[in-house]
């Protein structure tokens, strides 16, 4: 069993379950039960999770949307800040199994970057995760300029988790089984990525570095058509579109335990861009830690997924 480093690995604050329940809305409230109290302990049922998949250290962060579905911007701040102060402290009581990414108001830019500062700096986190959209308000607005800026200056590896979208597809109408982590999910957030990339962003930023989960959303399967689509239709950017994916983001493996998909991951992003997730508690973390095991996979490379790819983007010591 090979040592692991696990990112999409996720918790909740008190106070933070009401933000989260509409995300489970249709999901049995059993199994949301359930969840709840994974996501609330950070002792011997998440340790032993993590013991049984080879997981030596968890990036956590908030099950979304959290403060990103608030309304009142002063709220948000406020409890993004508390809900970043919590985890610290719960890192703080295990600092050789848990390490942490911000949680973030992103209603105000400066605040946001305010904050990411203070969680990188004061609270050692090594990122942060953003739940999709803001209330509508995609990562390429211009109004978040500010925040791209300080998270370029930080080299803050910032994970964009997905998120219901605003409206929901007509496309997926009456088909509830396709809605969310089944489909609606990753074409939403594999989207969310997409404009970044075409929005120019990186152009604007070019140190800036996102990371997708569920092994990039779909967007390694399509890499020739988006350069070749982005050339049929004149898009003006300064490199290619998955030169913006290969060189500014890089994905994990989080509820994807199958050798194709990730050996189509690493042949068209490269070995280096691939890491270790979980999704714990939303995904079985023995299942995923025994796929990484026993898929076959040359023994650097294994390694390089498990931990050492994770070790030098988030600044975290090998396992």
């Amino acid at each position: 069993m090979v040592r692991k480093i696990a990112l999409e690995e996720h918790f909740l604050c008190p106070g933070f379950e009401e933000y989260w329940r509409n995300s489970v809305a249709s999901v049995d409230p059993q199994v949301v039960n359930g969840l709840s109290a994974r996501l609330a302990d950070f002792g011997e049922r998440r340790l032993q999770a993590m013991d049984q998949a080879g997981i030596a250290r968890s990036v956590l962060a908030i099950a979304g949307p959290g403060v990103q579905s608030e309304r009142d911007i002063a709220t948000a701040e406020r409890r993004a800040r508390e809900a970043n102060d919590f985890l610290a402290c719960e890192i703080a009581n295990r600092p050789q199994r848990y390490s942490g990414f911000a949680h973030l108001a992103m209603q105000d830019a400066r605040s946001a970057a305010d904050e990411l500062e203070r969680c990188m700096g004061d609270l050692e986190f090594c990122g942060a995760m953003i739940n999709g959209h803001t209330n509508g308000q995609y990562l390429d607005h211009p109004s978040l300029a500010p925040f791209w800026e300080r998270a370029e200056a930080l080299q803050a590896l910032i994970y964009i988790h997905p998120t219901d979208p605003i409206a929901p597809s007509p496309a997926l109408a009456d088909i509830d089984g396709l809605r969310r982590a089944t489909w609606e999910w990753g074409f939403e957030t594999g989207s969310h990525a997409l404009r970044l990339v075409f929005s120019g962003l990186f152009d604007r930023f070019p140190g800036a570095r996102v990371a997708l989960g569920h092994l990039g959303e779909t967007l390694p399967f399509l890499l020739w058509r988006f350069d070749s689509r982005a050339k049929l239709y004149g898009v003006k950017l300064r490199r290619r579109p998955s030169d913006y994916i290969r060189q500014n983001i890089v994905v994990t493996t989080s509820g994807m335990c199958a050798a194709a998909p990730l050996d189509c991951t690493v042949a068209a992003l490269g070995g280096d861009r691939v890491m270790f997730a979980a999704d714990y508690p939303f995904e079985q973390a023995a299942e995923a830690g025994k796929f990484l095991d026993e898929t076959p996979l040359a023994a650097p490379l294994r390694e390089d997924i498990a931990f050492r790819n994770a070790a030098h983007y988030l600044g975290l010591p090998n396992p």
